[in-house]
């Protein structure tokens, strides 16, 4: 039997749906880096590659009237919650018909209508979006939860510590996740932060737990809980998913960098873990699904990507009046 967390109430439907999901999150990542490489990207991008898990295994919870937040890094969460990969792509192209309208680029990919606050180029930026978004939640008394995706680096800003005094003083329905994938920028994290990440909450009485963060059921299980304590009134939790970014800290990095900043022996063992075939592996070893409808998800996955691509690389620029708008109230 593949080794993973036992799943919870999970059908076949919806694990696949989780693996297509992840497939989906790579396959566009990968094209936005190759596009990059060629020139034909207006700006850098910060690609989510090697931590697909963590946003699907936490935004299979989540349904439109959520809320989450997220980081310089956030396409793979815009797609886990369900966001349009055709107006991701054009937006991180620079065109009109993206979701920003072209105005936000890779850094600032946002959905409101799917409960998508954006992504976020300030460190830690998101977390005080979500304190709010979860006060709002609250007063509308509709069970909706809001969930924060943030970096080690992230993990000693102040705002996190305001974050949880808040939110475990009013019971707010908040779900902090720290995604520590080792590096803060080009820092290793046991170089910049002290103690564990999953500790802060403890000063504030807040649950926490560290979570292995490429294995997607068991950021399931671990937000499965967390939600559930949210929506119930219970106030917050803190999860920290340990994973790894597989590429650099940005793609054009190779470009300014003077030496390398980790060995390809480290890289390299930590491919071994990749969350996409340790999930694949999971699910044929169990006989949940074999290799061919495994296959059939990744071909659907290529064609997917294949026309978002093809939309936003015919959608118009934006016309040049459009600079001035959408700023102001």
């Amino acid at each position: 039997m593949a080794e993973s967390a036992s799943p919870s109430n999970l059908s076949k439907d919806e694990l696949l749906e989780m693996y297509r999901k992840m497939n989906l999150i790579r396959r566009i990542e990968e094209r936005l880096g190759e596009d990059f490489k060629r020139g034909e990207l207006p700006g850098p991008v910060h690609l989510y590659i090697g931590e697909e898990a963590i946003a699907v295994g936490a935004c299979a919870h989540l349904a439109d009237t959520d809320w989450i937040a997220s980081t310089h890094r956030g396409h793979g969460h815009f797609i886990a919650k369900g966001g349009d990969p055709k107006a991701m792509i054009a937006e991180v192209y620079g065109r009109s018909t993206g979701i920003c309208r072209g105005m936000g680029g890779s850094m600032h990919v946002a959905d409101f209508g799917r409960g998508i606050m954006g992504a976020n180029g300030i460190v830690g930026g998101g977390i005080g979006l979500t304190v709010g978004a979860a006060l709002a939640a609250q007063l509308d008394k509709k069970g909706a939860v809001a969930v924060c995706f943030f970096g080690d680096g992230a993990s000693n800003q102040g705002v996190l510590m305001e974050a949880l005094n808040v939110a475990a003083l009013w019971k707010l329905p908040l779900i902090l996740i720290c995604e520590n994938n080792g590096f803060s920028e080009f820092s290793p994290t046991a170089t910049v932060t002290s103690g564990e990440v999953a500790d802060r909450a403890k000063p504030f009485g807040v649950p926490s737990a560290t979570v292995d963060g490429n294995d997607v059921i068991a950021v399931w299980q671990a937000t499965h809980a967390a939600v559930r304590r949210a929506r119930a009134g219970d106030g917050p939790s803190l999860l920290e998913c340990r994973t790894y970014r597989q590429r650099g800290h940005v793609e054009a990095e190779v470009t300014f960098l003077t030496k390398p900043y980790r060995s390809e022996e480290e890289v390299a063992a930590w491919i071994a873990r990749d969350p996409l075939p340790r999930f694949a592996s999971y699910l044929t070893g169990n006989g949940i699904a074999d290799d061919d409808e495994l296959a059939a998800i990744v071909s659907g996955v290529e064609r997917t990507v294949a026309e978002a691509v093809a939309f936003a690389s015919d959608s118009p620029w934006p016309a040049p009046e459009q600079a001035r708008q959408f700023m102001f109230a």
